[in-house]
């Protein structure tokens, strides 16, 4: 289930009658705070930024702090861009396999938060063990668009204790960050992991990712699966131990890329960005 009113936010997904994403139980109280569940689109960036001012395509933009459109983190640093119950997409295609999308960034109130004229469009198509999500961006007719955004997908095993997930990640290049989870421009290598949470604790962000790149979580007879199809070169592991969650979150440029430039890709006038990914569960004996 997919909410087109509410930020395209993707709000259920079940294998044979289970709810695998997190924080869906109360959408409405998740609504009122700008907090994110399901399987949000953070746009125009994901996760934080380092400052209330960015530069980005020759552009200086100092964000107003008392701004409804935005969301701050303990931190007092900006989060996840507009909150997804503030961005309404129209719809242009629906059936039971295909939802198609689109959201125009035109009005005065989202150019104050992000000044650079776009559209978005989504597809998600829905086929036996597999939902895949495909975003377009396309710029406006006058001036080139920074890309940072992103998804949060959240997932539950329900059934089973969060130790007992099985997490599986391959190989990578691992961000160095601060204390406020900026990354400082540094990476190290990230040998991958396959093994039971257990206590471990995971809010990293990685480099290097290629396009068929998986991410995987299995327990309670399911293994979830997230493949980084194209445009998406960062990732972001989210899985603190004192819940019963975890995210597996594709983006197009790191942490903070408005302020530092680092990984940002521009979209010239009239051009196109493209990047997917795709969900597969398989049940296991």
């Amino acid at each position: 289930m997919f909410l087109p009113g509410h930020g395209m936010l993707g709000a259920s997904l079940r294998h044979r009658g289970a709810e695998l994403l997190g924080n869906v139980q109360d959408l409405l109280t998740a609504a009122m705070h700008g907090s994110t569940a399901g399987i949000p689109l953070l746009h125009p960036w994901a996760n934080r930024l380092a400052s209330p001012r960015y530069r980005a395509a020759g552009r200086e933009v100092t964000l107003d702090l008392n701004s409804p459109l935005l969301h701050f983190d303990a931190h007092g640093l900006p989060m996840h861009g507009v909150p997804w119950p503030h961005l309404t997409w129209q719809v242009l295609e629906s059936n039971s396999k295909n939802l198609t999308a689109r959201l125009s960034w035109r009005s005065s109130d989202l150019l104050a938060v992000f000044p650079f004229p776009h559209r978005l469009d989504m597809v998600v198509t829905l086929s036996p063990g597999d939902l895949t999500l495909e975003t377009t961006l396309t710029g406006g007719p006058d001036a080139p668009v920074p890309v940072s955004f992103g998804f949060h997908p959240y997932f539950v095993l329900p059934g089973l204790p969060r130790s007992n997930w099985r997490l599986k990640l391959p190989p990578m290049h691992r961000l160095t960050t601060d204390d406020r989870g900026i990354p400082t421009g540094a990476e190290e290598p990230f040998p991958g992991f396959d093994a039971e949470l257990g206590d471990l604790d995971f809010d990293d962000g990685f480099a290097g990712i290629k396009d068929n790149t998986s991410l995987s979580l299995t327990g309670a007879g399911r293994h979830v699966t997230v493949e980084w199809l194209k445009g998406f070169s960062f990732a972001q592991v989210y899985a603190p131990k004192e819940n019963d969650y975890l995210a597996f979150e594709p983006m197009t440029a790191p942490t903070s890329a408005l302020t530092t430039g680092r990984g940002l890709t521009l979209v010239e006038p009239g051009a196109a960005f493209q990047a997917a990914f795709r969900i597969s569960i398989e049940a296991l004996p």
